[in-house]
């Protein structure tokens, strides 16, 4: 079984995410929106793929239990599945796996604390959301 399958997304902590964010457009030329910005791939099957990059306030509680400044997001063929792998294999699960429009989610802890998103997309239902915003 595929585990992971990509990154799905970057997400940090920093002061002021607006003013990272219009410093990334102006400099970088990043399509910024209010999550930030995403990058569109290609899978060998020519499938469209996205990588989303965003940065979070420093104040956020969306990485804790983690004390990190970041947390990674990876795509998953098979959530459901991969998460009773990891239960069996005596991975920390924090949560239930959520479904949202645009795909389902759990987080994870590994060895050191670091708490990972485990992303299983619906890309054409993302696509929609996002409207093509690519940088």
């Amino acid at each position: 079984m595929k585990r992971v399958t990509g990154i799905g997304g970057v997400f940090f902590k920093c002061k002021d995410p607006q003013q990272l964010k219009n410093w990334y457009e102006e400099h970088l030329g990043f399509n910024t929106d209010e999550y930030g910005t995403n990058f569109e791939w290609r899978q060998m099957d020519e499938q469209k793929g996205f990588t989303q990059w965003s940065p979070f306030p420093d104040s956020t509680q969306y990485f804790a239990p983690s004390n990190k400044e970041f947390m990674i997001n990876y795509r998953v063929d098979n959530l459901k599945e991969l998460v009773e792998i990891l239960r069996l294999e005596g991975v920390t699960i924090l949560d239930e796996i959520e479904e949202l429009e645009f795909g389902k989610f759990v987080h994870i802890l590994d060895i050191e604390g670091n708490k990972i998103e485990l992303w299983e997309p619906y890309d054409t239902e993302y696509d929609k959301i996002v409207g093509g915003r690519t940088s």
